[in-house]
């Protein structure tokens, strides 16, 4: 009778998402935001100015540079314009995380993403595309911020870092493909048909944030619900806790008290900054993403220029094939290896560390040797592995990331991680780059400098690896009844979390 009574007050209406679809869905959508980034970077989409001879010939110009008739700064620009939306929006989506439901949150951002790249495609001069660009950062802010999280809280326990590696292996793979979809697209229609394409591919990906049911994430209750939450994994939010009719644990939420104490804006800033300091002064933390920034300047760099200073250095006619080809093949090795060789050595944060310096260290030497070698057939096959071994640390990074701090700040823990290696690493290292060559006039010295600074990201790795770490996924469980307890290895799935509660 009890086990009857318990199953049909807490079974939950049947959720067509299993989380092997939840991890493919999140799959696509990234994979569609680094294609994006590959395309702009595209010989097909980017192109080139109007040259002139010193005899007096001119060539016409292609692509958004020749159309706009950017110079290299300016392009650089363009490249790392979205990144500002991106930057100002991730800290506010993780905040509205704690009062508005995160798979909502991100149909809202997927919804700007789609409207601001068709805008791309529509731009008119320098200007308008650059403003387009800002509000497909706005979009993607959502996505950055919430879809790790839903992944940690879905993945078996033993395959965590590995399925944060199937889900950061679309990073490189999408910037790949966007090279040869920029080319092609590019080449064959008119750069502009490339971002309406995109717009058109992502268009169901935000109906589906709004008209799917929604997940609840690990560590978050919405005080918009009249009901205690049913989820086991987000019963307990807070300090503060009560026993439910029901068996769970009710949250108090600090909202609930707004009206007494504060205006709610002036809550959330308060408990942003109190968040904030929380992340600031965790040694862990700080380390990894120093790390990540420097790493980032060379990544952002080598995926915006690499294609034009393949083309100039070895004369590549093909340059965005080639190095979307090697991309591709080294992203999804590599960062599939990164997650499961993880997995292997046990995933703990100071195993994280050692694998971090390590595969950064010798892929820097081989990255660096292959701009050294004149022969192209000799720099494919060092680039190759030195790409192989830098991508094998995209899991690793990004599970430190949400296993420093404990559940309920893992949305400002990725955001502030974005926010961070972009500010710091490749929002400027692309204007800087295109500086640098415009100064030196010389793509093989400017590509070795730029390579020297994986040495540093790989130094301040090994730091970590002395640092005292403590993985936080189930700190705030402690606050929680023992069913909660018992369900931290079941994924957030209907079916599952009824099984688990029936068999008490």
């Amino acid at each position: 009778m009890i086990r009857d009574s318990i199953s049909s007050t807490l079974a939950p209406q049947p959720s067509w998402f299993t989380a092997k679809r939840l991890l493919a869905i999140f799959c696509i959508i990234n994979l569609l935001n680094y294609v994006d980034r590959g395309a702009i970077a595209s010989n097909g989409v980017n192109g080139k100015r109007s040259e002139c001879t010193k005899s007096g010939t001119c060539s016409s110009g292609s692509g958004i540079q020749g159309d706009f008739d950017l110079n290299n700064f300016q392009d650089g620009v363009i490249s790392s314009a979205f990144m500002v939306g991106l930057l100002l929006a991730s800290p506010i989506f993780a905040s509205l995380a704690k009062s508005v439901n995160p798979f909502r949150l991100i149909g809202v951002g997927l919804t700007v993403w789609t409207f601001a790249t068709a805008g791309c495609g529509l731009s008119i001069n320098f200007w308008s595309i650059t403003i387009c660009r800002m509000m497909v950062g706005v979009g993607e802010a959502s996505f950055i911020s919430l879809a790790a999280p839903f992944i940690d809280d879905n993945a078996p326990v033993d395959q965590k870092t590995a399925w944060l590696g199937i889900f950061y292996m679309c990073i490189p793979t999408g910037i790949a493909v966007g090279y040869v979809y920029g080319g092609l697209v590019g080449s064959l229609l008119n750069w502009r048909w490339a971002f309406g394409i995109e717009a058109l591919l992502m268009l169901p990906f935000a109906i589906l944030g709004f008209v799917m049911k929604p997940l609840q994430l690990k560590g978050f209750s919405h005080t918009g619900s009249k009901r205690p939450s049913t989820s086991v994994q987000t019963s307990c939010t807070e300090a503060v806790t009560s026993p439910c009719q029901d068996g769970s644990s009710q949250t108090r939420n600090d909202s609930m008290d707004d009206s007494k104490s504060a205006p709610g804006i002036l809550n959330q800033f308060t408990r942003f900054w109190m968040d904030m300091k929380v992340l600031l002064l965790d040694k862990v933390y700080v380390v990894n993403i120093l790390g990540y920034i420097a790493y980032n300047f060379v990544i952002g760099a080598y995926s915006y220029w690499g294609p034009k200073a393949g083309y100039y250095i070895y004369h590549m006619n093909n340059a965005d094939l080639m190095f979307g080809g090697i991309t591709i093949i080294c992203g999804i090795f590599g960062t599939l290896a990164g997650g499961f060789i993880l997995d292997r050595m046990t995933n703990t944060i100071s195993n994280a560390f050692k694998l971090l310096s390590v595969a950064t260290f010798f892929g820097a030497i081989f990255c660096f040797a292959a701009f050294c070698f004149k022969s192209l057939y000799a720099f494919i096959a060092l680039f190759a592995i030195g790409e192989l071994l830098v991508f094998a640390t995209q899991a690793p990074v990004n599970y430190v990331c949400l296993h420093c701090v404990k559940p309920s700040m893992r949305p400002l823990s990725m955001a502030m991680s974005t926010v961070s290696i972009h500010i710091f690493g490749d929002v400027p290292s692309s204007p800087l780059v295109g500086i640098l060559q415009d100064h030196i006039n010389n793509w093989r010295v400017t590509a070795l400098i730029l390579t020297s600074v994986l040495f540093l990201a790989s130094g301040i790795w090994v730091i970590g690896i002395f640092l005292h770490s403590v993985d936080r996924f189930n700190e705030e469980n402690e606050l929680q009844v023992s069913v909660t307890d018992r369900s931290n290895t079941i994924p957030l799935l209907g079916e599952t979390t009824q099984k688990s509660l029936i068999n008490l």
